[in-house]
């Protein structure tokens, strides 16, 4: 993804074709060390295209995605059972921090042990 990022960057920058040196260039003002085989493969991958039809066919393809909706019919008995399973576990957590928390106040030493 930081590859992508960086040649979108370029391209932001004006650069219609960023070549390799390009990206390389933009991750290492950032700290980040690139892989030339990866770097390699987004030029080759995204040269010759439009940045924005790019984006454009990508925004087509995600709003085909069914995006949440309907789940099986036995999914949210089973999230249920495990929201209350984990309730319990929760509440012993909170019961533990509580004793932790009064043994920190006196440090050990009981006044009137």
């Amino acid at each position: 993804m930081r590859y992508v990022a960086a040649y979108l960057l370029a391209v932001l920058g004006g650069n219609e074709s960023p070549s390799n040196a390009d990206i390389e260039k933009i991750l290492s003002s950032v700290g980040i060390e690139a892989d030339s085989a990866r770097v390699t493969k987004v030029v080759s991958e995204l040269k010759g295209k439009s940045v924005e039809e790019l984006i454009a066919s990508g925004r087509e393809k995600l709003s085909s995605m069914p995006a949440g909706g309907g789940a099986a019919s036995g999914a949210p008995a089973a999230a249920g059972g495990a929201a209350a399973a984990a309730a319990p576990a929760a509440e012993k957590k909170e019961e533990k921090k509580e004793e932790s928390e009064s043994e920190d106040d006196d440090m050990g030493f009981g006044l009137f042990e």
